[in-house]
């Protein structure tokens, strides 16, 4: 188990990760990280959110399939 620390951060609170927390997060300073829930209950935090992958994927796909009705509607 990794301990974060939490800090006052202007009118925020932020954590403070420890460098071994960050390599096995594999991430660096500015990353942005997602605390989702697990079916349990638990909180989850990873440097990447499986459903906004998902959903961007998605998103993505039908801007591609319908270009000309998104490109018409941005006028």
């Amino acid at each position: 188990m990794i301990a974060l620390k939490l800090t006052q951060v202007g009118n925020s609170v932020g954590a403070i990760f420890p460098r071994e927390a960050l390599i096995e997060l594999g991430v660096e300073k500015g990353a942005t990280l997602y605390l989702t829930r697990s079916p349990d209950g638990s909180m989850r935090l990873s440097p990447y959110d499986d459903k906004v992958k998902q959903q961007i994927a998605l998103g993505e796909a039908l801007m591609d399939e319908h270009r000309d009705v998104f490109r018409a509607l941005a006028k």
